[in-house]
C-alpha cells in the first residue's frame, strides 16, 4: 500500500503559476504509476496528467497540455504538478493518485490509492 498527501493548493490569480506536491509513504514510490485528477463543484472527477514509474512517460489532458507539467522524484517519494498560466476553469480540488499497473489510465476507477485532495482556486 501507499499513502498519498497533497499540498500546495491555494487561491491564485488568473495567469499565475502554482506547484502541487504529492508526498508518498508506505510501499516504494517507484512501484507506482502516478497521476493527478481534479474535480470541480458539480462535475465529475477528470484526468489531468499521469506519469510512468520511472518518469519517462507522461500524458496530459488536452485542456492542460502545454501549461501543466507532471514530474516525480522517486528518491524523495514525491510527485509534482507544475501549473502555469492558470485559468478560472482550472479551479478544482486536485487529487494525487497511484496504481500498480504500468499503464497511465485516464479513468479514475483504474487507480488504487488516493490522497485527500488540495483546493486550487483561480480568481479572474
Amino acid at each position: 500500500q501507499v499513502q498519498l498527501v497533497e499540498s500546495g493548493g491555494r487561491l491564485v490569480q488568473a495567469g499565475d503559476s502554482l506547484t502541487l506536491s504529492c508526498a508518498a509513504s508506505g510501499r516504494t514510490f517507484s512501484s507506482f504509476t502516478m497521476a493527478w485528477f481534479r474535480q470541480a463543484p458539480g462535475k465529475e472527477r477528470e484526468f489531468v496528467a499521469g506519469i510512468s514509474r520511472s518518469g519517462g512517460g507522461r500524458h496530459y489532458a488536452a485542456s492542460v497540455k502545454g501549461r501543466f507539467t507532471i514530474s516525480r522524484d522517486n528518491a524523495k517519494n514525491t510527485g509534482y504538478l507544475q501549473m502555469t498560466r492558470l485559468k478560472s476553469e482550472d479551479t478544482a480540488v486536485y487529487y494525487c493518485t497511484a496504481r500498480t499497473s504500468l499503464i497511465i489510465e485516464a479513468d479514475p476507477a483504474g487507480y488504487d490509492y488516493w490522497g485527500q485532495g488540495t483546493q486550487v482556486t483561480v480568481s479572474s
